[in-house]
């Protein structure tokens, strides 16, 4: 019979086996081979096979989807197309993700979620507290035209700069 993992998965999967009947074995190291083993199922490519004769088979992608535990358009984005369209999908997916934030970090005060965190309360509290005076918010624009809504205690200096705006 043909094995359908990669070796490496199957590797994973032997070395959670070996755990398995090693009672005095580390949590840490069972931890470990339970991610491993996730991470080398993830990017096996049995996964796709397996998807794909799904697919040939006329199953539906909210089928496909329930088996795997994704909704049907994270499936679909995940395992349709052709090896081309997915791999071009994943690469524009790790281009975004190392892209630095555009949002600047050199703003005046607080935005509404850092000064809701800085004093552990909701955003919803933050912008009651701006009505009731406690804080002063502002909208600062940037000069390419991006707004960011900040947060100051009430008689800081950068409070008064600019105009004010409600919350």
């Amino acid at each position: 019979m043909d094995l359908f993992l990669s070796a490496t998965t199957t590797a994973a999967l032997q070395r959670l086996l070996s755990l398995q009947v090693d009672v005095g074995g580390s949590p840490l190291e069972r931890l470990r081979a339970i991610r491993s083993l996730q991470t080398a199922l993830e990017q096996d490519p049995a996964t796709l096979m397996a998807v794909r004769d799904a697919v040939s088979a006329k199953v539906s992608w909210d089928e496909i989807a329930a088996a795997t535990g994704l909704k049907a358009p994270a499936a679909k984005w995940r395992w349709g197309g052709t090896d081309e369209e997915i791999s071009a999908r994943l690469e524009a997916g790790r281009k975004r993700s190392v892209r630095p934030s555009s949002v600047p970090t050199d703003l005046p005060g607080l935005s509404v979620a850092e000064a809701a965190a800085a004093r552990g309360v909701s955003a919803q509290a933050i912008y009651l507290q701006v009505r009731r005076g406690t804080l002063v918010s502002r909208t600062v624009t940037l000069p390419d035209g991006r707004s960011y809504k900040r947060v100051f205690p009430v008689g800081a200096p950068d409070a008064a700069a600019g105009p004010a705006s409600e919350a």
